[in-house]
């Protein structure tokens, strides 16, 4: 992975977390253990300092950063979509930042909370633990259910899992020509997680996040 270190600061990374080859650590970052870190995500900490906890996964083009002098935290078990930025926010235990969403400077995203793709978190905000934020600007729109506390807890073990997978069997190669005759699946089936218009199909009384 390209690494940099600043002023003689080194990015940590734990030995059983995955940062992916494309992804970019600059400075003070401390990705903690089992983390997954997706292709063409960007840790700045060249001003202040980052930190990922156990279990957490910040997914592919996103960017975490902060200022000077303060500390960004992904909490443990903590789920970030596609395209997301964190900027000198706090984030607690087991959250979900939808895709392509912005959580901006000193807010404070509770345990277990959601933020909807899309959502423009404004700075100092607070999402109470449990509970959905959405909007631009974000606001709390209601408290979640046990069944999308227990979808979301599902999907992050799947990432944790896919740190394994990554470290395990991930490696760059030269594309075949064509597929093979008898081409192998990959092991993850339906069963393992489900978008959730496929969930709300398949459950259609039980609300689940919009």
């Amino acid at each position: 992975m390209p690494a940099y270190s600043i002023e003689g600061v080194i990015p940590v990374v734990h030995s059983t977390a995955y940062v992916h080859p494309t992804a970019v650590l600059i400075g003070d970052v401390h990705v903690g253990a089992g983390c997954y870190v997706g292709p063409l995500a960007s840790l700045r900490a060249d001003f202040g300092r980052i930190v990922m906890l156990e279990g957490s996964n910040l997914q592919d083009s996103c960017v975490f950063h902060t200022f000077p002098d303060t500390t960004a935290v992904l909490g443990r078990a903590g789920h970030v979509g596609h395209g997301a930025i964190l900027h000198g926010c706090r984030t607690g235990a087991g959250v979900l930042i939808g895709m392509n969403a912005v959580v901006m400077d000193g807010a404070e995203i509770g345990e277990e909370a959601f933020v909807g793709a899309h959502a423009f978190v404004k700075a100092g905000f607070v999402v109470p633990p449990r509970t959905l934020a959405a909007g631009s600007p974000a606001r709390v729109v209601r408290e979640l259910t046990e069944q999308e506390l227990a979808w979301k807890a599902n999907g992050t073990r799947v990432y944790q899992e896919l740190a394994v997978r990554s470290r395990e069997t991930l490696r760059e190669v030269s594309p075949l020509a064509e597929a093979e005759a008898e081409r192998p699946r990959l092991s993850t089936s339906a069963a393992t997680a489900a978008p959730l218009d496929t969930v709300r199909a398949s459950q259609p009384n039980k609300r689940l996040v919009e």
